[in-house]
C-alpha cells in the first residue's frame, strides 16, 4: 500500500518537473513562422500569388450560361480514344460501368422546395450496369447507342466499386 502511495506521489512531481524544463527551454526560443525569412520588414508576413511573371491573375472558369458537370467536364469534349483511356482505368481498377443520360444535366428545383430534396439529382440509367465487361470497346459501343437515341441529352459514365458498393468515377461523354 505503501508503495502506491509514494508512487502516486512521485508520478506529479516528476511530470511537473518535465512541464517546467520544457516551458524554460521553449520560451528561450521565439517563433518566426514556418519558414525563415517570411516576415517582411513591418514584422508581416510578405506572401504573393503568382502565375509567373507575365500574368497575375487568371480566370478558370465562367459560371454564367456555364453549368459545372462533372470531372473532366471544363474540358473540351473527349474523344474516343479519351474516353476508352478513361474506361480502360476503370476496369483495371475492378469497376463496374454504367451508362446514364439526362436531358438538363443538372441539379434543379421545381417539384419541391424542401430541404434536402432536389429533381435532377439522379439521371435514368441506360441498360443495366454492364457486369463482367472486360473491353472498353463494348462500353464504347453502349454510348454510341445511348448516344443515337437520345441524341439531345447529356450522358456520363459511371464506374461502381460492388465491394465497396460506392461510385468511384464519373464523366461525362457528350453534351448536347
Amino acid at each position: 500500500m505503501a508503495s502506491i502511495t509514494s508512487s502516486a506521489v512521485v508520478a506529479p512531481v516528476a511530470f511537473k518537473a518535465t512541464v517546467e524544463a520544457s516551458a524554460a527551454s521553449s520560451k528561450s526560443v521565439s517563433f518566426s513562422g514556418l519558414k525563415a525569412g517570411v516576415a517582411g520588414p513591418n514584422g508581416l508576413a510578405t506572401k504573393t500569388v503568382s502565375n509567373g511573371s507575365r500574368v497575375s491573375c487568371m480566370k478558370v472558369w465562367n459560371p454564367i450560361g456555364n453549368p459545372k458537370f462533372e470531372t473532366l467536364s471544363y474540358l473540351p469534349p473527349l474523344t474516343d480514344d479519351h474516353i476508352i483511356k478513361e474506361i480502360r482505368y476503370m476496369l483495371q481498377n475492378g469497376w463496374i460501368p454504367a451508362i446514364e443520360f439526362d436531358p438538363s444535366g443538372v441539379v434543379y428545383r421545381e417539384n419541391n422546395s424542401g430541404p434536402g430534396y432536389y429533381d435532377g439529382r439522379y439521371w435514368t440509367m441506360w441498360k443495366l450496369p454492364l457486369f463482367g465487361c472486360t473491353d472498353a470497346s463494348q462500353v464504347l459501343r453502349e454510348i454510341n447507342e445511348c448516344k443515337s437515341s437520345y441524341p439531345g441529352c447529356f450522358i456520363r459514365v459511371l464506374g461502381f466499386d460492388n465491394v465497396k458498393q460506392v461510385q468511384c468515377m464519373s464523366f461525362i461523354v457528350h453534351k448536347p
